[in-house]
């Protein structure tokens, strides 16, 4: 007997029903820019088709993502200079733009899902992730910040905060200082394995949020490491995470199913901004079909064990699907 496997692809028909791995817009959390002031939307020079928003605009365009089927979103702050120092105050400020704009969100849609990152260099004049003493990123220290602006993140009325900042500990820190001010039921979606990666450089654009100095390779981990995973994964779980999240995602697919064979936890990855804009700029010079790109590395992300997926292509795949 001759096997042919080639019988299960001979029709659209039969391929679908055969097919392994499928991608719903309810598998993706869209990343959104978020600006001060009122009537403002400025595209991203270096990520084609995004822009950031001042909030009134971004109402206006989380509406339109849900009807659409999109239910979640990730806002993240672009702060200018003037507002930023070396302890990242205004990232706690009640009064502070962001954190009332997330309010805002959360009380004009309570049925979505709202997360927020967790991190120092939107708000700090180093541009660091941490505290910077000496030319060193303290760990400890900036716990403290983290702890602050996550509770003043959860107060606003965030689902699902996103610690990405890669400071030993502090899944368990903002854990403990949640619960011990009653946000039980405040998720926390780890960073697990952030890697010191190229891929980030569009975002930091988006935010103008690159380091002032140096680099993050003593706290974001080595992109040639994969066991490495594994030990910040169990103690993230360890802390209280309810999410391990994998950043980038395509060059590290081999990490996203490291740990979704390992941990019961829901694994996501976040699809970056470099990971974007090369589709982008490649599909813009003819190299490449852009949609056919985006589908194949998203469906990748997804077979290689990712829950979640936080991707930029969120609104397109959406508009794609609704044809």
């Amino acid at each position: 007997m001759q096997i042919r496997p080639r019988r299960n692809r001979k029709s659209e028909a039969i391929r679908s029903l055969v097919e392994e791995t499928s991608l719903s817009v309810k598998d993706f959390i869209f990343p959104m820019f978020l600006i001060d002031g009122r009537q403002q939307k400025v595209e991203v020079a270096s990520m084609p088709g995004i822009y950031r928003y001042s909030v009134d605009l971004m109402l206006k365009e989380i509406e339109e993502c849900m009807k659409l089927g999109i239910m979640a979103f990730d806002v993240f702050p672009a702060y200018p200079e003037s507002l930023k120092d070396k302890m990242a105050t205004e990232s706690y400020n009640p009064e502070t733009f962001y954190l009332k704009a997330l309010r805002e969100i959360k009380k004009t849609f309570p049925e979505l899902c709202l997360m927020s990152d967790v991190a120092m260099d939107p708000y700090s004049s180093d541009g660091h992730d941490g505290i910077v003493k000496d030319g060193k990123i303290m760990n400890d220290e900036t716990l403290e910040v983290l702890a602050r602006m996550s509770l003043a993140q959860a107060d606003a009325g965030v689902d699902i905060l996103g610690p990405s900042d890669m400071m030993d500990g502090r899944v368990g820190f903002i854990r403990a200082a949640l619960d011990d001010q009653g946000f039980t039921e405040t998720s926390i979606m780890s960073y697990t394995a952030k890697y010191a990666s190229s891929f980030y450089g569009p975002f930091r654009d988006a935010l103008d949020s690159a380091p002032k100095f140096g680099d993050k390779k003593t706290y974001q981990m080595n992109p040639a490491n994969s066991k490495e995973a594994l030990i910040e994964a169990e103690l993230d779980l360890a802390e209280g995470a309810d999410f391990l999240m994998v950043k980038p995602a395509l060059a590290y697919l081999d990490i996203i199913k490291l740990l979704n064979d390992n941990f019961a936890l829901p694994i996501a990855a976040y699809n970056v901004s470099g990971e974007y804009s090369m589709i982008k700029a490649s599909a813009e010079r003819g190299w490449l079909d852009g949609e056919r790109a985006m589908l194949e590395s998203l469906l990748s992300i997804k077979r290689a064990g990712a829950k979640v997926i936080l991707t930029y292509f969120a609104k397109e795949f959406a508009l794609i699907k609704g044809r």
